[in-house]
């Protein structure tokens, strides 16, 4: 009977200890610890010697934006969208799916950061990316209380990117999608109308020419 009840008391702390890791509390924790082991990059930091870096480690505050015109890109570069038809789709777990046009996108309340783009063993730079937050399309949405993914998606063609991440980076807005750069329209090369920019995340992921966000 004592073996058993020494036995539930582990199992209890068990479970109660994986419920502590996925409250807010803790995640608050993880994202202290996250930002306090990063290393700070000095000012004048040349770009070429962040290829082989993991962007999740880097201080970026110092950092100078990336011209435009020095800009590099990976991937499909050239796939052409005509606005008139073109439309942001929100759909899966969401009570009202939405079909937002790019005037609309456009009014929605905006966030403008400079966040690094690290394409590991090709370039990296840093620019000034200006779009909205897909937390405001999850209210407009209703999406649901329990989705934990969102998934991105573009262009719309056969051969169509995916990308997934946590819902809870996105909330965070650490995921956002940008229709500038460096205060120009986001260029066709670089997945004009719409792309993902996620900080800490390799350019990889970095979806262009987004059109559709699904919740799950």
């Amino acid at each position: 009977m004592e073996q058993r009840r020494q036995f539930l008391k582990i199992l209890l702390g068990f479970f109660s200890l994986i419920t502590l890791m996925f409250s807010p509390f803790f995640s608050l924790i993880r994202g202290a610890y996250s930002e306090a082991k990063r290393v700070i990059l000095p000012k004048g930091t040349k770009m070429e010697s962040l290829i082989g870096k993991a962007p999740e480690e880097l201080d970026t505050r110092n950092l100078e934006v990336t011209h435009l015109k020095d800009f590099q890109t990976m991937g499909l570069d050239d796939y052409e969208v005509d606005l008139d038809k073109w439309r942001l789709q929100v759909t899966g777990k969401v009570k009202t799916p939405l079909h937002l046009k790019y005037s609309e996108i456009k009014a929605l309340p905006v966030i403008r950061r400079n966040v690094l783009l690290i394409c590991p063993g090709f370039f990296a730079l840093n620019g000034d990316w200006k779009g909205f937050s897909v937390a405001e399309l999850l209210k407009r949405a209703g999406a649901d209380k329990e989705a934990t993914n969102l998934k991105f998606y573009g262009p719309e063609v056969d051969y169509e990117k995916m990308e997934k991440f946590p819902i809870d980076e996105v909330l965070n807005e650490k995921v956002f999608l940008a229709y500038e750069v460096n205060g120009e329209t986001l260029p066709r090369k670089h997945g004009f109308p719409l792309r993902v920019v996620a900080d800490d995340h390799y350019g990889g992921t970095w979806v262009k020419y987004v059109y559709k966000v699904t919740v799950e």
